[in-house]
Parts: structure tokens; sequence; C-alpha cells
């Protein structure tokens, strides 16, 4: 009874659909304000919440973070030059391992060759995760 009732869960587990990103090429959007942003680009894996419950999450190797608990982490003080240079890809978290999270000052800037623009969405989408901020 013991081997019958393991080899059904056995072979449930096998027939388990294995969760994958389908990673595709990110595309312009008119707006420059940070909510939209994040909608379009970033809420897929952080969920609409930011803190880390999107659609894409379960298949990634790493839980995304939930960003709506960088300035409690932090010691109450939004760290905004830190979350400035995680989006562009010059920060990195050592305890992630590798980078899910693409690179979105490299993608901005595939975007558009005007890096005023591609700054402009970089802070809005900082300042945007800011207004996020459990109290």
């Amino acid at each position: 009874m013991i081997v019958l009732a393991l080899s059904c869960f056995v072979a449930f587990a096998q027939e388990a659909p294995t969760k994958t990103v389908n990673k595709v090429n990110a595309q312009p959007i008119a707006s420059v304000k940070g909510v939209d942003l994040f909608k379009e680009y970033c809420a897929v894996c952080h969920g609409t919440d930011a803190k880390g419950s999107g659609p894409a999450a379960d298949a990634l190797k790493k839980r995304p973070a939930d960003l709506t608990q960088l300035a409690r982490k932090n010691g109450g003080t939004f760290p905004e030059l830190h979350v400035m240079n995680y989006i562009k890809g010059m920060d990195t978290v050592a305890s992630h391992g590798s980078r899910d999270m693409p690179i979105w000052g490299n993608i901005f800037s595939a975007m558009s060759p005007n890096q005023d623009l591609v700054t402009l969405r970089v802070n809005n989408l900082m300042e945007y995760v800011k207004g996020l901020q459990a109290k």
C-alpha cells in the first residue's frame, strides 16, 4: 500500500509542468512615468504590488525581491543610489548569485540613444519604488 501511494506521488511529481520564463525583447513604451515603466518592465517578476509575486516569479532560480522592504532593510532609509545603480546594472547583490534581473540601463540604452531619456527612465523607476516602501 505504501509502495503504491509512493509510486503515485512520484508519477504525479514527474508530470508537474516545469515553469520557465519566456524571454522576449523589451519594447519601448511612450510613457516615462515610473508606474507605467514598473507595470511594463518589472511587474512580471516583482508583481504589481512589488512584493516579488509576479507571474514569472515561480520560474526564477531566486524569488524576486520584495521591493516594498528596501528602506526597512536599510535602517529606515531608502537606498536611492544603490537602487538606481542596480537597475542600471552597475551594482549587484552578492547573495543573489547569478543575476536573473535584466540590466535595464543597457536595455533602455538600446531603446534610445538619448542618455537623458535612459537616466529619466531609471530615475522615475527608482522614485516609483521609493514611493512603495512599507510604512
